[in-house]
């Protein structure tokens, strides 16, 4: 390839000598691994001259190495272990890219924050921590970094429009505070093999005077889980199960909640990507100027996280784990939980990572068939009795990369570098088949995915229709996640146990979520700080319309389902359902 391709004036003869000694790794791994690619090679070719001309005046600098974290998830193995490789093969700077376990990059992320000092150049954090980064100030402003210090190692060619998630981590100011690394969904997961059975079918349509198919509320849900459970019982001689959770007290049992679980019942307000002024952990935010301060989750200041739909959503959750999963889930953690669908015996499971689909295809599995294509399939997931239209529906999980504002500016810049590479559009669509974790609507859509969708069981065409709007991570109602997010799991844990009531634990974290929050307020937050709003009779705040919403007469209204090819022709024509 032709040097033109480069700009020659920005470039010293030491730097033209290093980039033409670097093309030949750089065309090895494009003519290879780097393949699939929504770009060309020779487009390629010229995004990876911009990473080897931009890294050639950061060692100038004296950056020889960079160390990066990131929780233990496939689509991180694959960098640490196969991109870490790549880019120093083709850049020359050496990445230590850890891969640990999420609640240890929340802890050390927490602590660095809280000294100042940060042990890693750059991070792998949720979305999900929006907030915490707008509101404390110790992060890096990426769209103020883009245009100015930063724009000499900002690539070209980055393309934010074709991100899919940097709605979720922009902040009130309309600034982007991270860059989109990974994403997944939770869906509703189902064994579309015995959905099919014509016998099972007349049998369910006979006890419950409508169709066995996707469930389109938590009524449906509920009689699915039991028909099989209770009615069904065992397939092939094997016991089988109407729902899959897990309940053990772990802090993973707090994601189950803070995951928009409380959305899907219907605790929150409408908007997107989070409800305004309450967001689906039932967090109020004020209006106006004070729009971006939380004023409290408990009913009595105008929150609803213990308001009816919350327990509602609560006592479903416990009722659903104890009479129609198997025996051992209320022992279970995330990560334990998380195969047993693979094994076979269950027939349906709401709250399912999408995270786990590479998993779910291997050959040889009792839910893979002959031919290699599963016997499941993923949808949407069916909403609860209080759920209204333009409420958020489910959750994504929005890895993405993160940086401390007064780091070391040319590690940072090496960071930033190596940031890009692993989103780039040449490297990216390979990481979306190693992992399924789309970032790019290009990748989402090219031919690779429209060949082999059949092979991933809805995937390709939920991220591909309207429906994934919403889908959506922790809001920025929420101003410290790490702070706010422990106190679920130990009172979800109290009421899974017996110890407390649904309405109890959910009282119990309201309050302790408002007295956190009137710590922050007090502590002087920089920005957007919890101006919480005085007690007052809850009556006064519950509403038929809106969050907090009063408690219905019937939480159980009449099951509605959906034939699953109709779902996927409603996607395919840009049509919810």
């Amino acid at each position: 390839m032709k040097f033109t391709l480069i700009t020659l004036a920005a470039l010293s003869v030491a730097g033209i000598h290093a980039t033409w000694a670097a093309e030949p790794d750089a065309r090895r791994w494009v003519d290879s691994e780097f393949q699939p690619s929504t770009l060309s090679k020779d487009q390629q070719m010229r995004e990876m001259q911009w990473f080897i001309s931009a890294a050639q005046r950061i060692k100038a600098k004296g950056v020889k190495e960079i160390s990066v974290v990131s929780e233990k998830l496939t689509t991180h193995e694959y960098e640490s272990k196969t991109l870490t490789k790549a880019f120093e093969e083709i850049t020359g700077i050496k990445v230590r890219h850890n891969v640990i376990q999420e609640g240890e990059v929340v802890e050390d992320l927490q602590e660095a924050m809280r000294t100042g000092q940060s042990s890693y150049d750059g991070w792998i954090t949720d979305s999900d921590l929006i907030g915490t980064h707008y509101r404390y100030g110790k992060i890096l402003n990426l769209t103020e970094y883009m245009a100015g210090a930063g724009k000499e190692w900002t690539n070209p060619g980055l393309d934010l429009n074709d991100f899919i998630g940097t709605s979720f981590t922009t902040a009130p100011d309309r600034n982007l505070y991270q860059l989109p690394d990974q994403q997944f969904a939770n869906l509703y997961w189902f064994r579309a093999d015995w959905f099919a059975r014509k016998d099972l079918k007349d049998k369910f349509k006979a006890k419950y005077g409508y169709e066995l198919g996707v469930p389109l509320n938590w009524s449906a849900y509920e009689d699915i889980a039991a028909f099989f459970s209770n009615d069904v019982k065992t397939i092939d001689g094997k016991p089988v199960y109407g729902h899959m959770d897990y309940g053990k007290t772990d802090p993973s049992l707090g994601w189950r909640f803070t995951d928009a679980w409380l959305s899907m019942a219907g605790t929150a307000d409408k908007g997107y990507p989070n409800g305004l002024p309450v967001d689906e952990w039932g967090i109020r935010v004020g209006v106006g100027a004070n729009k971006c301060n939380p004023v409290g989750a408990s009913v009595s200041r105008g929150g609803a996280t213990n308001s009816p739909p919350a327990v509602y959503a609560l006592t479903k959750y416990i009722e659903w784990l104890k009479k129609y999963a198997p025996k051992e889930a209320v022992g279970m953690t995330f990560g334990e939980a998380g195969p047993v669908p693979a094994q076979g015996q269950i027939a349906q499971q709401i709250f399912w990572y999408t995270a786990f689909t590479a998993d779910m295809i291997k050959p040889d599995l009792p839910v893979v068939d002959a031919t290699g294509m599963p016997k499941w399939r993923m949808a949407p997931g069916p909403v609860g009795a209080y759920w209204r239209t333009g409420v958020q529906n489910g959750y994504q999980d929005v890895g993405a990369w993160t940086f401390f504002k007064d780091h070391d500016p040319n590690q940072l810049a090496a960071a930033w570098l190596y940031a890009q590479f692993v989103t780039a559009k040449t490297v990216s669509l390979k990481k979306s088949i190693v992992g399924l974790t789309f970032i790019r609507n290009g990748d989402i859509r090219h031919d690779y995915f429209t060949q082999h969708a059949d092979k991933y069981g809805g995937l390709i065409e939920f991220y591909r229709s309207p429906a994934r709007a919403a889908w959506t991570p922790t809001g920025s109602n929420v101003p410290d996640y790490p702070k706010l997010s422990q106190l679920w799991w130990k009172n979800i844990a109290q009421a899974v146990s017996g110890k407390k009531t649904p309405q109890q634990a959910m009282d119990n974290l309201a309050d302790e979520m408002d007295k956190v929050m009137a710590s922050l307020e007090n502590a002087g937050m920089p920005r957007c700080a919890p101006k919480l709003n005085s007690p007052t009779d809850p009556d006064k705040w519950l509403t038929d319309a809106t969050a907090p919403r009063k408690q219905l007469k019937n939480e159980k209204p009449h099951g509605e389902t959906i034939d699953y090819a109709k779902l996927l022709q409603a996607w395919r024509e840009w049509r919810v359902r």
